[in-house]
């Protein structure tokens, strides 16, 4: 039998100020509580909604929920805690008229630290939590995120129907294992250099953003060309970025490159959501990138050693089966996409923003 003293009232007092231990915000600050009722023979009812697809200590925080229930209410025998997900997001693409929650650019300060790899698994990774999400290849004068997804198909134009009743031809991106896919290699051959100006580079990053048919999306991931170049400083006019994950290898050599990356995102204001240490392990070393994430305070996404394992997907272009099947590098890449969402999440909860006005 329910304590006679409980009501809904009296049972969101005292969940409202419970601290969940990912976010380490109560549940009144955070929005996470949606609802606490009492049924008529005293059956609680508590509605839990979290703002990432995958949020790694739930049990945790049904054991904080259920304790402070009880504690309170001694006599509660009946208590069910339901998770629903609404992936928080800044309206990125709201400018633009794209229905985009959050646009993440992953960049590096550097070639070779397998920048192009990360942004695919990080793609591919939170679309196997359940996120609807996109992948543009930004990287034009290297572009192979085609050849790591798998995929040789062409984008076609489509015809729409526009908000005000006229036709508009967009650009269909090509979906590869789900996965919806633009870059620069669907439009030049294999073997063509190309050779552009900042100018043009703007127009073509424009295109695929503006001129493309995404759909509704939790996250566009952006494959960033190396070093710091143009393209970011065209997404921070654009865009209204989630942020960027700066991609690092643990030797000293990437390391200085990559605190540069870090201050081209900042000085573009493009938020730093933190710092991956790709190929980790005996060849290149161990915790580098960590530790210069702790000096430039910024969070340290995770790691992903070097293993053959990577090389094999990706270079028959099977790189969505790391984070689908089994494998030694799945855990790596799952915690790496788990803790970006995270990032960009905490942002929000920390810095409500009001929807950016829409470029007419």
């Amino acid at each position: 039998m329910a304590n006679s003293e409980m009501s809904e009232t009296s049972l969101q007092s005292c969940l409202k100020e419970l601290v969940d231990p990912v976010f380490q915000k109560p549940l009144s600050t955070s929005g996470f509580l949606k609802g606490a009722t009492v049924g008529e023979t005293g059956e609680v009812s508590i509605q839990i909604e979290l703002p990432v697809p995958s949020y790694p200590l739930q049990s945790e925080l049904s054991e904080l929920i259920e304790n402070a229930v009880r504690t309170q209410f001694p006599d509660c025998e009946d208590l069910k805690i339901e998770y629903s997900i609404n992936i928080k997001g800044k309206n990125s693409g709201g400018r633009l008229g794209l229905k985009v929650k959050n646009v993440i650019a992953v960049g590096a300060g550097k070639g070779g630290v397998g920048k192009s790899t990360v942004a695919a698994s990080l793609a591919f990774a939170l679309k196997e939590f359940g996120a609807r999400v996109g992948l543009v290849d930004a990287d034009v004068y290297g572009p192979s995120i085609p050849h790591l997804v798998g995929t040789s198909e062409k984008p076609v134009a489509q015809e729409f129907q526009g908000k005000d009743g006229q036709t508009l031809t967009r650009i269909v991106p090509v979906e590869a294992d789900g996965l919806k896919v633009m870059s620069m290699a669907f439009f030049v051959e294999p073997e063509q250099a190309v050779i552009w100006r900042g100018p043009m580079l703007h127009k073509a990053i424009s295109q695929f953003l503006q001129d493309t048919e995404w759909g509704e999306l939790d996250y566009l991931v952006i494959d960033m060309p190396p070093g710091t170049g143009d393209v970011s400083l065209t997404l921070s006019q654009l865009l209204d970025m989630a942020g960027a994950v700066v991609v690092c290898s643990p030797q000293q050599v990437a390391l200085l490159d990559a605190v540069k990356a870090v201050q081209m995102f900042r000085q573009v204001k493009i938020p730093v959501l933190g710092i991956v240490e790709n190929m980790s392990g005996e060849v290149f070393g161990r915790g580098g990138a960590q530790a210069k994430g702790e000096e430039l305070q910024i969070p340290f996404l995770g790691e992903i050693p070097m293993n053959a394992e990577i090389r094999e997907k990706s270079d028959v272009g099977n790189i969505s089966q790391l984070v689908t099947e089994d494998c030694e590098s799945q855990a790596h890449l799952l915690k790496v996409a788990e803790n970006t969402a995270i990032e960009i999440a905490r942002t929000l909860i920390e810095n409500p923003t009001r929807p950016p006005l829409e470029i007419l």
